[in-house]
């Protein structure tokens, strides 16, 4: 049985670490992986989330650190400035969203239905954007419209805060997939890192950590942040010299399978409360803000 769990948290490690920052949805992927390896606690889900966000936190490492000790330059205190009005942001209207009683849907239909249109979506962007002048610059209705994108994929699971900041970005006037692919990592980095402490502390004030498995989660950890840096490594070489598009055709193949599950009862349509995946709660695709968590979790 333990050898089995700590397979489970490796395999369960592996698949956010790809699908995290990946255009594809982590959610789906994570909502196919517990049918089989079974539903793991909020503090484990959070958690290898956190290594997913760490790797990505190391490889802009120099990046971040030219912001911080180059603010006297106009063009890196634009660029943070910029950053910052896009975190606040999300977690101004993700505030909103809490007030107004959001809650997520607990079936994997819609979650099936946005991998498709985000699929068909991306490939409407590329080729529109691909008809833009290239432009690295990152405008303030970039910054804008990235920081309402990211609630946006919170409002609706399934369709990737990677996939929706990138696009949007694109769309917005930054022409170049690694200067809006950038800018969306990087404002994913405090989003998702606010998110996942204020879940945390929800969870340690809940007494959600007196059973946890620490074996299983620090190897999930340690493997979810070393196959996301390589990932993610992986992603930025190859958005150079290719497009998006096996990304979008890929979330529609997915759709349909789960689709295609749903309908020979292959996965439960609904989940009920006591056995809802840890997925539907704490995903950064779905919910990728610390204002909007306390609005789903239980």
């Amino acid at each position: 049985m333990a050898d089995q769990t700590i397979v489970s948290a490796i395999l369960l490690g592996i698949i956010e670490g790809i699908t995290e920052f990946l255009p594809i949805s982590s959610t789906g992927h994570l909502i196919i992986a517990e049918q089989w390896l079974g539903h793991r606690s909020d503090t484990f889900n959070i958690v290898i989330q956190a290594g997913a966000i760490l790797a990505v936190t190391i490889i802009y490492w120099r990046r971040l650190l030219n912001l911080l000790i180059g603010w006297r330059e106009p063009e890196n205190r634009d660029y943070a400035a910029k950053l910052m009005v896009a975190f606040l942001i999300t977690a101004v209207l993700g505030l909103i969203v809490k007030k107004m009683g959001f809650t997520l849907p607990d079936s994997a239909t819609p979650i099936a239905w946005a991998l498709i249109i985000g699929g068909i979506w991306m490939m409407f962007a590329e080729w529109l954007a691909a008809k833009r002048p290239p432009s690295t610059r990152i405008t303030w209705l970039v910054a804008i419209l990235v920081g309402i994108g990211q609630v946006v994929a919170g409002v609706f699971p399934g369709t990737s805060r990677s996939a929706t900041t990138i696009f949007i970005a694109l769309l917005a006037g930054t022409g170049s997939r690694a200067a809006a692919t950038e800018f969306a990592f990087l404002v994913g980095i405090p989003t998702m890192y606010a998110a996942s402490a204020f879940s945390l502390l929800g969870t340690f004030r809940s007494g959600g950590f007196a059973d946890e498995d620490w074996t299983s989660l620090g190897i999930a950890f340690v493997v979810s942040t070393i196959v996301a840096f390589i990932a993610v490594k992986w992603l930025l070489a190859f958005i150079q010299t290719n497009k998006f598009t096996v990304f979008a055709v890929y979330r529609i193949i997915l759709g349909i399978f789960l689709l295609g599950m749903i309908a020979m009862n292959l996965m439960p349509e609904r989940q009920s409360e006591d056995v809802q995946p840890a997925a539907v709660l704490h995903r950064t695709d779905r919910l990728n803000t610390a204002a909007l968590r306390p609005a789903i979790t239980p």
